[in-house]
Formats: C-alpha cells, structure tokens, sequence
C-alpha cells in the first residue's frame, strides 16, 4: 500500500528501530498527528499468551481516567421502566424489538456502546452477525448485559472502556483523542497498561508483554519500551514536550 506525502514525512519524525519511553512517544504521538481531524489514539499490545486455550483469554473494562476525550454514543436494547431509567441516564438510542429489527436489518450500529436488560438478550442474541465483528455485542462478562441500565450507561459515558484479546493475541483499544493533553492521554495509557498486567492469566508463561504500539488513526506506529510503562514521573515531561512543540 502507497502512503501519501503526508504520511511519509510524519513516517519521518519517528526511529523504527527503537522503543520510545511511554512519555515520549505521547508527545511523538501528538506530533505526527496532522489529519485535519481530531485523531483518536489507539494502543496495540501484543501479549504472550495462547487465545486457543479460554483460561489465557483477556476480556474485561475499565474506566479511563480522563475518559476518551469525546462524546460516547450508547445503544440500549430495553422495555417498560428500565428503557425510562436508561434515557434518563442519557442514552442515545432506546428500544426493543424494533430497535434490534434496525441493526438486523439494515445493518445500523451508529454507536459506540451496546447495552441490553437480560430479558432482551433472546433479541439481541440474534445479533451477533452485525455486533459481533465490531466488539459491540452486550455480554455479562463486561457489564453490558444488566438490569442496572442506569448505572452501565452513566458508566460508559464517563469513559469505561472494553479491552479484549482478537485471535492473535493482540489487545486493541483507544485511549483517547489527540486533542487531549499529554499527561491526560500519559494516564489514561498507563491505566490500560496496568490493568492488563493485573489481568494476566496464571496460565500465561513466558513473555507476557511481547510489543506496545502507539499509533493515531492516520499517523504511523510508534513502538513503546514496555519496561518503562511504569514511570509515573515522566508525565511531567511528556506535558513539557508537548507544550514545547505547540510553541515550536
């Protein structure tokens, strides 16, 4: 695949062959990020486990310090008095059956969080063609499928997030927009780190952490030194770089 002028010269500012320090690819990050939209920041961890075998499986949530920087659009699949708690929470869509009929139908999934009440999930299982493959189908596992509607959809709203191992073992997940400031996107990338670290199975041997990648939705991939994830203390200098090249 070509990449455009654009592109390669931001290709330019980052060394392939090295790991950068968490703080300093942020502020790369911010750098190379030049679409004329606000880019979303995404994280890529290849982990050292066998995803054939359930038990080295990763899935679970978290909510990211600083949220993901923008306004997260949420589905709820439920009837009577829990579809009235969920729109007073302030969910974007709210329906039954025929809001099911509307994604099996015609494909929509113009959201970013699906949520469904226990009682609904014989419709909703029925989805699993169109959720599926975008990691948007409810499950209990994650707190999606619930009868609490109103505390899930505060929760997604103020920024919880899935993480999951695809079938190569890789953790995919964004971790917020390049708009936000690097300290805010510094800690909302080492609580991703941590909690995957606190999240490792007992079965896992090995190498658990294989490679850490940073990378904007048009920018190139930066690759993280993951021994040095846990340095807490150079948020501070991953603030000053970035306000240094603001200024540049």
């Amino acid at each position: 695949m070509a990449h455009g002028k654009r592109y390669r010269k931001q290709l330019g500012k980052v060394q392939r062959d090295r790991a950068y320090p968490a703080a300093e690819a942020i502020s790369l990050i911010k750098e190379t990020a030049s679409a004329s939209f606000d880019e979303t920041v995404e994280l890529h961890v290849l982990l050292g486990v066998n995803v054939r075998h359930a038990e080295e499986q990763l899935r679970g949530t978290l909510a990211l310090p600083h949220g993901l920087g923008k306004d997260v659009t949420v589905a709820v699949f439920a009837q009577g008095q829990q579809a009235r708690d969920a729109e007073a929470a302030g969910a974007d869509f709210v329906g039954g059956d025929d809001l099911a009929k509307k994604v099996e139908e015609e494909g929509w999934t113009d959201f970013d969080v699906a949520i469904a009440t226990p009682q609904m999930m014989g419709t909703v299982g029925k989805l699993g063609r169109v959720l599926g493959p975008q990691g948007k189908m409810p499950n209990p596992k994650v707190g999606t499928v619930t009868d609490d509607v109103e505390k899930a959809v505060t929760e997604s709203k103020a920024g919880k997030v899935e993480y999951r191992t695809d079938r190569q073992a890789i953790v995919h997940m964004s971790i917020g927009k390049a708009s936000l400031e690097a300290d805010k996107l510094f800690e909302n990338f080492t609580a991703v780190m941590e909690e995957i670290v606190r999240a490792k199975p007992s079965a896992a041997k090995g190498r658990y952490i294989v490679s850490c990648t940073l990378t904007t939705t048009m920018g190139p991939g930066i690759r993280v030194d993951a021994s040095k994830i846990g340095d807490r203390d150079a948020a501070e200098a991953a603030t000053q770089a970035a306000e240094e090249l603001a200024t540049a």
